[in-house]
């Protein structure tokens, strides 16, 4: 029997910080209604927010779960790094530390979902932008996506071509980057069935 998801949607927040605690719900939520979406889900293979999302995946029924490990092994991925494995169907160990980790994350997916967020998550979205990954800012954690909008003006860098949106709710994030993915690949929509 073939798994067959929609949509890559990767989930970045942070590891650690205050926004961990003010977050944990919403990330739970965030991997929940990716789950129901019929989406894949990818996140840094990380504690904090992004396990949170990836455990409220499974708990949803979500089908496909990957992690993108800064790590070179599992052996390392554990012992060096602490990260964890156990909601994730597999692992991808790639060698490239956080920095390399990151964009290898952000241009594997189709969308991004921030949530809280510290200089990784900041890292993460730059790329999102840079590469033109729909991003959306699930808020009420705190953190980086709470001053998204403000680094934006400041960086005068808003594009019209990239699509960045904002929501207080997981379902409502998750329908909105899925119309925004679904108009974008109109001419390709058997792909995503």
């Amino acid at each position: 029997m073939r798994m067959h998801t929609r949509y890559q949607i990767c989930v970045s927040g942070a590891a650690k910080g205050a926004s961990v605690e003010e977050g944990k719900e919403l990330a739970r939520a965030a991997g929940e209604a990716i789950a129901r979406a019929g989406h894949s889900l990818l996140t840094g293979a990380t504690v904090g927010l992004p396990n949170y999302a990836a455990e409220g995946y499974k708990a949803a029924g979500g089908v496909m779960s990957v992690g993108i490990s800064p790590a070179s092994s599992k052996v390392e991925h554990i012992m060096k790094y602490r990260l964890p494995i156990a909601a994730y169907d597999t692992i991808l160990y790639t060698g490239l530390h956080y920095v390399g980790r990151d964009t290898l994350l952000i241009t594997s997916s189709d969308a991004v979902v921030s949530i809280g967020g510290r200089l990784g998550t900041l890292h993460e979205f730059t790329i999102a932008m840079e590469t033109g990954i729909p991003i959306g800012f699930l808020q009420g954690a705190g953190g980086i996506s709470e001053e998204i909008q403000a680094i934006l003006a400041a960086a005068g860098d808003i594009r019209s071509d990239n699509p960045v949106l904002f929501s207080e709710d997981s379902t409502e994030l998750i329908t909105d980057l899925t119309e925004v993915l679904d108009s974008e690949n109109v001419k390709y929509r058997e792909l995503y069935r």
